[in-house]
């Protein structure tokens, strides 16, 4: 009688080399060896995207393939977080997270360190928790995973805008648009169901959120907790231009939440349609309206110093 010997941990480390200007790219080689050096049963295989589809295509090839013990790395900014817990999501494959972009909101959500050398230190040390994940289906995609931040709105008008200049200064470019984008934004209007409950209304922007932070370290929704089985939303009703470019800095703090035009409450799920209306998630852009939007408890399972 012969007993199969176990098999190594495999880990997949998945590198957007151009995340955060070349940094991924630079750092790469060591990353690789520090897994590699202080992870002494697991076997590694490094690949290099080519593109966002590319990536894509090897996160869910090696998630899909993951036994139990296996991990999806992924080296990059939020778009590759993104990717990385789309692969991994209802899978056996553990998502570790390397920050090397712009942003790295989910990351930040979820308990992974900044520095790249933490975020190996946290691999490294196998510490694994359980997060939740916000599921959207539209138009676009039969089913779509966001980690932190679902938004429509002035929000993703901004966001979009961000995406879409060439010249990149990280999150300053993100103040910078948000003052284009203030002088032609007026209110839009919501026809939104929160757990099956429908209401009309006018507002600057809507943010369901699982984590709280998104657009480079805003809090949009401060104490939002991605193992609580809710969703967190935050819905800013009509406020002037100079009001809300008042309330811009302090997004940054959480502070705004205080502002009497903020209104926050948690749902389990929303679907959201009204004109002109498009989604954004993890800075992704998404498709149009109408979306429907859910929270699917403890989805993935993720590296991070805040373990179970």
């Amino acid at each position: 009688m012969s007993h199969e010997l176990a098999k190594p941990r495999l880990i997949t480390l998945v590198v957007n080399e151009n995340s955060g200007g070349g940094r991924a790219g630079k750092a790469k080689a060591g990353v690789a060896r520090a897994l590699l050096d202080r992870i002494p049963t697991a076997e590694l295989n490094v690949v290099s995207s080519e593109s966002f589809a590319d990536a894509e295509n090897r996160c869910r090839a090696a998630a899909g393939a993951a036994r139990p013990g296996d991990a999806v790395v992924v080296m990059g900014g939020d778009g590759m977080a993104h990717l990385g817990l789309n692969a991994c999501a209802g899978t056996d494959a553990t998502l570790g997270i390397v920050p090397a972009g712009t942003g790295n909101d989910f990351a930040r959500g979820v308990g992974v360190p900044k520095s790249i050398p933490q975020a190996v230190d946290t691999i490294v040390a196998g510490r694994t928790r359980r997060v939740d994940l916000t599921r959207i289906r539209n138009g676009t995609h039969s089913e779509r995973y966001v980690g932190a931040v679902v938004s429509s709105g002035y929000d993703a008008r901004v966001n979009r805008a961000t995406n879409d200049i060439q010249l990149r200064f990280g999150p300053l470019s993100y103040g910078y648009i948000a003052l284009r984008e203030l002088s032609h934004f007026d209110p839009l209007h919501y026809a939104m169901t929160v757990d099956g409950e429908a209401r009309e209304f006018d507002a600057m922007l809507v943010a369901i959120c699982n984590t709280g932070v998104f657009g480079g370290g805003m809090q949009i929704s401060p104490d939002a907790d991605p193992t609580d089985g809710w969703l967190d939303v935050t819905l800013v009703h009509p406020v002037s231009r100079p009001t809300l470019l008042r309330l811009l800095p302090q997004i940054y703090t959480g502070g705004f939440v205080k502002h009497p035009a903020v209104e926050r409450f948690r749902a389990r799920s929303v679907a959201i349609d009204g004109p002109g209306l498009f989604v954004m998630g993890d800075g992704e852009e998404l498709g149009d309206v109408p979306v429907s939007i859910e929270v699917v408890p403890g989805a993935l399972s993720v590296f991070s110093r805040d373990h179970d």
